[in-house]
């Protein structure tokens, strides 16, 4: 039975991914799923959201062609803006069946004053949620 048929994978380009990606290819290749791997680009000018651009496409790339050669169907989406209202966005744009992403682990007071993204996903939506806790955070 295939439970997934599209995952959407968030990333930031940082360390803490690669707990998630391996997470998630174990599940794509039980499922036969795609994967959609989606960077928010978060930037105050045009030159920093130029230069992190190219930097996510470069990370993005890297990530797709890891899946890619086993075989796990990737996509890449990147957006800019503020990364929980743009993963919101792409949810209500398309069907996936499950939201995939790392936390970065900052405990209660980080969460608070920073806020969390995958708190206000689990919050407004209704498409299951994996979040897995990274030994980078």
């Amino acid at each position: 039975m295939q439970v997934y048929k599209k995952i959407l994978v968030t990333v930031d380009c940082s360390p803490v991914d690669e707990a998630i990606l391996k997470h998630v290819t174990a599940l794509a290749l039980q499922n036969s799923a795609a994967v959609y791997l989606l960077h928010v680009v978060h930037s105050h000018t045009l030159d920093q959201n130029r230069v992190l651009r190219e930097n996510s496409e470069a990370c993005l790339s890297a990530h797709q062609e890891a899946l890619r050669s086993k075989g796990i169907e990737t996509h890449i989406i990147i957006r800019s803006g503020e990364p929980d209202l743009e993963i919101l966005d792409e949810i209500d744009k398309e069907v996936y069946d499950l939201i995939a992403m790392a936390t970065h682990g900052h405990g209660f007071l980080g969460d608070l004053l920073f806020g969390s993204v995958s708190d206000k996903l689990k919050h407004r939506t209704q498409v299951p949620l994996l979040l897995i806790k990274s030994e980078a955070s």
